[in-house]
C-alpha cells in the first residue's frame, strides 16, 4: 500500500513538473533561441518532469 502511495506522488510529480515546464517555457522562454533548456518546449517539459520526479520523491 505505501509503495502505490510512493508510485502515484512520483508519477504526480512527473506530471506536475512537466506542466510546470511548459508554463515556464511560455510564459519566460527564451528569446533569442540561444538557451539550451528554454529554447524547446520539448526540452522545458523533460527538464521540469525530470525535476518533478526529483522533488516527489524525496521526503
Amino acid at each position: 500500500m505505501m509503495l502505490n502511495n510512493m508510485i502515484l506522488r512520483i508519477i504526480l510529480g512527473i506530471v506536475i513538473g512537466g506542466a510546470a515546464g511548459f508554463l515556464y517555457y511560455k510564459l519566460v522562454g527564451c528569446r533569442t533561441g540561444s538557451c539550451p533548456i528554454t529554447s524547446s518546449p520539448f526540452s522545458s517539459i523533460i527538464f521540469g518532469a525530470i525535476f518533478g520526479g526529483l522533488i516527489a520523491s524525496s521526503k
